[in-house]
């Protein structure tokens, strides 16, 4: 299982989310632990290390290396 790392302007947004976005997002951030490379993420383009994953209106940049998933942004 891999470690979450969250920016500080990432850990900024997320706080200021309604309840029902947050549960959303959170429970992606945590589900990209046991599963960095989901089915429905895709490379950037333009920045090939970074990966995005989509729920709903938001969008999570993230990055991964063996031990840590590196949330970027979300936005």
């Amino acid at each position: 299982m891999h470690k979450i790392d969250i920016t500080k302007s990432a850990g900024k947004f997320i706080k200021r989310l309604p309840p029902k976005q947050y549960r959303q997002v959170v429970g992606t951030i945590l589900s990209l632990r046991e599963n960095p490379t989901p089915h429905d993420s895709a490379q950037l383009k333009g920045s090939p290390e970074f990966q995005r994953a989509d729920i709903g209106e938001y969008r999570i940049v993230y990055r991964c290396d063996k031990e840590t998933v590196y949330i970027a942004v979300v936005g």
